[in-house]
């Protein structure tokens, strides 16, 4: 084992401990609604004070471990790397389901090395899931490895299609369109983070987004490819500060999926 692999080791086994740490403040909190302290930072740009705690533990947990580490959260914004290892991290992740009492929400927590994402967990704690991966180790929900379906008829299909602010509505509504015109079922649940897990796990053939933050999906990215479905290259440019847009899919359905991103 090299010096990569060691770090990265090292951190992996740390991440499982952190999710479960941060999946049990963050239902603490989704148990106790009066708790939350709802406000809103736009328009349906939700805020709690789950949000901003959970970051601050795993904030803490990090420096303890690997103080040469960066972070790049949500709410606490871009802390730099020392170490070449990068913490991307969603602490709710579906925050208007979340503090709507809605279960479909996550912890997300992504790992990046010198630019490449190494490891994602995302742990949906009200749903009792945990995903994992690691780049070259497979995926697993619960322990048990993942994979995603082979489906490759678009009308067999159930696609799940995120919904960004920051485009023009037309440009969703025609993504939708498209969708529906092509026979494909067409959903959308507000967590981007699960959209990719369930991709990955096979409970959907496909998620598109034309523009996601980093923190949103970091994680995923690793998952998701880990149990062999397709990723567009979200992880280029200026993706950690930026975002990208993003198409995650069964293979067989890349051609279909890209006609309906647009």
């Amino acid at each position: 084992m090299n010096h990569e692999d060691r770090e990265i080791a090292q951190r992996y086994l740390a991440l499982q401990g952190m999710g479960l740490e941060a999946s049990a403040l963050a239902m603490r909190y989704f148990r106790d609604q009066a708790s939350l302290g709802i406000s809103m930072k736009g328009a349906q740009d939700w805020l709690t004070k789950a949000d901003g705690d959970v970051e601050k533990l795993l904030r803490s947990r990090i420096a303890e471990a690997f103080p040469e580490d960066g972070v790049l959260g949500e709410e606490g914004g871009y802390s730099e790397s020392r170490s070449g290892g990068l913490w991307v991290i969603d602490p709710i992740n579906g925050t208007a389901n979340f503090a709507r009492n809605d279960r479909v929400w996550s912890v997300s927590i992504g790992f990046v090395w010198n630019g490449r994402p190494e490891l994602g967990l995302i742990a949906a704690p009200a749903l009792e899931e945990t995903y994992l991966g690691r780049r070259g180790h497979g995926a697993t929900l619960n322990g048990a490895p993942i994979s995603a379906r082979d489906t490759a008829d678009i009308k067999f299909a159930t696609i799940e299609l995120g919904w960004s602010p920051r485009m023009p509505v037309a440009d969703y509504t025609g993504m939708v369109g498209r969708g529906i015109a092509a026979g494909a079922n067409v959903k959308r649940c507000s967590a981007g983070a699960l959209g990719l897990a369930y991709v990955a796990y096979g409970r959907c053939d496909g998620y598109i987004e034309q523009h996601t933050n980093s923190w949103d999906v970091a994680a995923g990215l690793v998952i998701a490819a880990e149990a062999r479905a397709y990723v567009s290259d979200f992880a280029s440019g200026d993706w950690l500060l930026s975002g990208n847009s993003l198409l995650c899919c069964t293979p067989a359905l890349k051609d279909a999926l890209t006609e309906i991103a647009g």
